[in-house]
């Protein structure tokens, strides 16, 4: 699917000479797949400190 986007070429140029990729379009395909994996993970940062662990249990045990 073509889509015309009006993008910053000096952004665009600059994350395309340090990200190695062939071209433009795998730089912005890229770009997209960072963010969105970023912003995942904000939403796990809100479960930090939110469990309650059981002071008795032998979690070392458990992973075997």
């Amino acid at each position: 699917m073509a889509t015309n986007l009006n993008i910053d070429n000096e952004l665009l140029n600059h994350a395309y000479e340090i990200s190695g990729l062939k071209s433009k379009k795998d730089t912005v395909n890229q770009a997209l797949k960072e963010y969105i994996n970023r912003y995942k993970q904000k939403d796990f940062l809100k479960f930090i400190n939110k469990v309650d662990y059981d002071p008795k249990s032998n979690y070392k045990k458990l992973r075997d």
